[in-house]
Order: structure tokens, then C-alpha cells, then sequence
């Protein structure tokens, strides 16, 4: 994820370009998915036939899913979703969700759900326990904070380092907090971004450390003269989203097959345009 937020974003898009992330070997016993009738809806490996099984954590945050429900095919997550299902053969009323919290979704062991869309970055790490589908997001970190704080002016990661930033547990934002902004002060830690919020309401942080467009949810519908400080560098290789499967699923070259064609076809993009923004950010050198 990384950064999750709340309540309804007033945000819409202008998005970096989307790279493509090339996803690992296929499991042993995996449909090729150079072949069409492979991927077919009656031959997907599915945990319910005929059931596209979804999970992503409660509350289902802003601007990724929309008032809470993640059934109602609006914010980024939950239309992409939708997407996808629809590039898979499945009728909206064929998709079924379910509560998965944020970490359970890539712990190592089997899963309940044919996959879980959550802003779970991919990574080698995670690799480890879980199937990813090729990136349906490219993800820039960023930093928040509210209008006359400490940090509010900066212009540098350098000008971050007397700082208390707070980042929530098991992100990509906590990594990039301790590994990249290196402060001086030890990162605060939360469960929740929600708990991260309200942190920075009583001023025991400065700042977070979000996703992009977590941060302008943040800034625009959580706090009183939020303000975005500034994105952090991309740095090497791209950071993104994708969709968690069970380790070995033969649904994973299936499910990278359909998030490519909605690239390609422009659809990802499309989206990114209607749900998020990346518009107002400063780069922090």
C-alpha cells in the first residue's frame, strides 16, 4: 500500500506513466497465457467456480474504493477490479468480496481468496509467499503534514531530518521512511493510517509518509490545512500495486495477461485519470 486513508477524496488524475513489471516464473502446472481458451472463464483455476473471490482490508479506503464498499466498482481499486473481471468473462454480480487485513493478504500460507487488491506493493521479498499479477499502478511516495508545522516549507529530504514522521507498519512509506529519509528521530509506527492522522491532529509527528494519492486524500478530506510537503524521488526501479494471489496459482498468468490488455488498451489510464491525482507535488530533492 501503501498509504491508505478514509474519507472521500475530491482528487482526479494526472498519473505517471505506467511501466510494465514483468511477473515471476509461472507455477509449475500453470495455463500459458498465449493461449485464449487457457484463460477462458471455465478453465480459470478458481477458488468457487464461477466466483471471481476478492479481498482487500475494512475500512476500504479513499481515493482506492469509495464510501467504504468496495462493491460498488467506484474508486481506482475497485474499478480496475472490475476491469479485469470483466477482461476474465465475469458478470459484476460474479464477483464476490471479502475482509482481508492489509497484512494476512501476503503472509506465506493458503488463501481464501482468488486474489486481493489492497495497494500491497510487489516486491522480491514478498515474492516469497506470495503470487503477484504484473503492476497495475505506479506508486510515488510522499510526505504530509499541516500548514505551519516544522517541516511544512521544506524543499529537501535534507530539511526532513530533524523531523518525527510517522508511516504505517509492513508499507512500502515505512521502508522509504526509515531507509530513504533516514531522520534522526526513530520512525512512529501505526497499525492504521487513520491512527497516523490523528498523530499529526495532536502534534506527536510532524508528517507522514503515504502513497501519493493517499497523501491528497489525506491533505483534502482528514485534516484541517493539510498540505502535501513534496513526493520523494522514484529512485531505480519503478514501486508498484498489484494484485496479491496464493503462491503458485495457476491464476496468475491469467490475471497479468488481463491487467496488461487493460493497459495497453488505455482503460489503466483511463481510471488513473478519473480516481487519482498526482497534480501539486513538489519534488524533494
Amino acid at each position: 500500500m501503501f498509504g491508505r486513508s478514509t474519507v472521500a477524496a475530491l482528487a482526479t488524475l494526472a498519473v505517471v506513466g505506467l511501466a510494465a513489471c514483468a511477473p515471476e516464473d509461472q507455477p509449475v502446472g500453470a495455463p500459458t497465457p498465449s493461449s485464449a481458451d487457457a484463460c477462458s472463464k471455465d478453465k480459470l483455476a478458481l477458488k468457487t467456480a464461477g466466483t471471481f473471490s476478492v479481498g482487500t482490508d475494512k475500512p476500504a479506503y479513499e481515493p482506492w474504493f469509495s464510501g467504504d464498499d468496495p462493491t460498488n466498482g467506484k474508486g481506482y481499486e475497485s474499478a480496475v477490479t472490475y476491469a479485469v473481471a470483466k477482461k476474465l468473462g465475469f458478470q459484476p454480480a460474479e464477483v464476490k468480496w471479502q475482509t482481508v487485513q492489509f497484512n494476512a493478504a501476503f503472509a506465506p500460507g493458503p488463501k481464501k481468496f482468488d486474489l486481493d487488491v489492497n495497494q500491497v506493493s510487489i516486491s522480491e521479498d514478498r515474492r516469497k509467499a506470495v503470487d503477484f499479477s504484473t503492476g497495475y499502478y505506479d506508486v510515488r511516495q510522499s510526505v504530509i503534514t499541516t500548514a505551519g508545522s516544522k517541516i511544512a516549507n521544506a524543499k529537501s529530504i535534507a530539511d526532513l531530518a530533524g523531523a518525527k514522521l510517522g508511516a504505517q507498519v509492513g508499507t512500502t512509506s515505512y521502508t522509504v521512511l526509515r531507509d530513504v529519509i533516514k531522520t534522526k528521530q526513530s520512525p512512529a509506527v501505526f497499525d492504521t493510517n487513520d491512527l497516523a492522522v490523528q498523530a499529526l491532529k495532536n502534534k506527536q509527528i510532524d508528517g507522514i509518509v503515504v502513497d501519493l494519492p493517499t497523501g491528497f486524500d489525506m491533505t483534502a478530506a482528514q485534516l484541517d490545512h493539510g498540505k502535501i510537503v513534496g513526493q520523494l524521488p522514484a529512485g531505480g526501479q519503478a514501486e508498484q500495486f498489484g494484485f496479491v494471489l496464493q503462491k503458485g496459482s495457476a491464476l496468475t498468468p491469467c490475471l497479468s495477461q488481463a491487467v496488461d490488455a487493460l493497459r495497453a488498451d488505455g482503460t489503466l489510464a483511463k481510471l488513473q485519470q478519473q480516481w487519482l491525482t498526482s497534480e501539486g507535488a513538489p519534488e524533494l530533492k
